[in-house]
């Protein structure tokens, strides 16, 4: 328990927040987006810790610290406030206000910029799902002779750009007019976004047999902001979706942390204890949930689709992933036994 001490603390504040300010009302809801959040993002601490693994501890704390702030105060709160700005040519000052004291109408906003919102996320995700879809390194494949198959064709460079970008002109076919340039726009900014934070990480490498301190604190950095924009994308539908619940942001805002922090605690509990060392598939389960989020939210631009639905194709994947990784741990403790 002791992973998850600044969840429950986190839980217990925002609670208590949100008693204060909605009463019992506003205490239910928020702990029904806390658990919504939960539910729909262990994908994302999945993937979170896949990355996290491999940096230094100091910065794994600040994933926690820093990285809960940003996730709160930045993505959940301040985004939408300045996409609305931005979307409405309106201040922030006064997005603000709306925000507080017109919820019905910076809803109404929010929501006009779904498609720009739902396409830069579709992508980022799009470009994470494919880049471990080619990675020609990967040594062991869920999907047998098919992700080996698909694994070779990272051969090709930037073949998940060629392939991204091919799905983001298909995608404008469908589009309204009024919307193709910015949804053109969106979509290359989170491809754009996505390869610009891997090519400033590959100038921090190291090269065979060197450790430059200062190198490993760079390569800290970017892994940490990679972190952040992979939430961010994460968080889009998230948000706009929790005000089918509710208009109140203050509430929207409490509720989404309290999953938040459970999610980032999740993830270092995950590394600390192994876990994807020790259930191998895991890592490719949830990628294949991401890929399946990525679709889901290009498609929203056209349709509908609840947040149920999300959640259960990611919990789909991610229970067949577990069961394939049990599976695979006893044919490999057969085969030490019989050896």
């Amino acid at each position: 328990m002791r992973h998850f001490k600044y969840s429950f603390l986190v839980t217990a504040l925002g609670l208590t927040a949100a008693f204060l300010w909605g009463g019992t009302t506003g205490l239910l809801i928020t702990a029904i987006l806390g658990i919504l959040e939960v539910s729909l993002s262990f994908d994302n601490a999945v993937v979170n810790a896949s990355v996290l693994k491999d940096m230094d501890p100091k910065w794994q704390s600040r994933f926690l610290t820093w990285g809960i702030l940003i996730a709160v105060f930045g993505m959940r709160l301040l985004f939408p406030i300045a996409i609305v700005a931005v979307v409405a040519h309106l201040g922030m000052a006064e997005v603000v206000q709306m925000a507080l004291k017109d919820p019905d109408t910076y809803s109404a906003h929010l929501h006009a910029s779904h498609v720009e919102i739902s396409v830069f996320g579709g992508m980022f995700l799009l470009m994470v799902f494919f880049s471990f879809l080619f990675d020609e390194s990967k040594d062991l494949h869920w999907l047998g002779v098919i992700e080996k198959k698909l694994a070779t064709v990272g051969k090709l460079e930037s073949i998940e750009m060629v392939v991204s970008l091919g799905i983001l002109w298909i995608l404008q076919g469908f589009l309204p007019p009024e919307a193709r340039l910015s949804g053109m726009l969106s979509g290359i900014s989170g491809i754009m976004l996505f390869v610009l934070i891997h090519s400033i990480s590959g100038l921090f490498e190291q090269e065979e047999g060197e450790a430059i301190a200062h190198g490993v604190k760079r390569a800290g950095v970017m892994g940490f902001l990679y972190l952040e924009v992979l939430d961010a994308s994460f968080s889009f539908d998230g948000v706009i979706g929790a005000f089918a619940i509710t208009k109140d942001v203050i509430i929207i805002m409490l509720g989404l942390a309290i999953g938040a922090m459970f999610v980032r605690c999740i993830t270092v509990y995950m590394v600390r204890m192994g876990t994807l060392d020790e259930y191998v598939f895991l890592e490719h389960g949830a990628h294949y949930a991401i890929g399946a989020l990525a679709f889901i939210m290009l498609i929203s631009t056209q349709i509908e689709v609840p947040e149920v639905v999300t959640g259960l194709i990611g919990a789909t994947f991610i229970s067949l992933a577990l069961f394939s990784s049990i599976r695979y741990r006893k044919r490999e403790l057969i085969q030490e036994q019989a050896t």
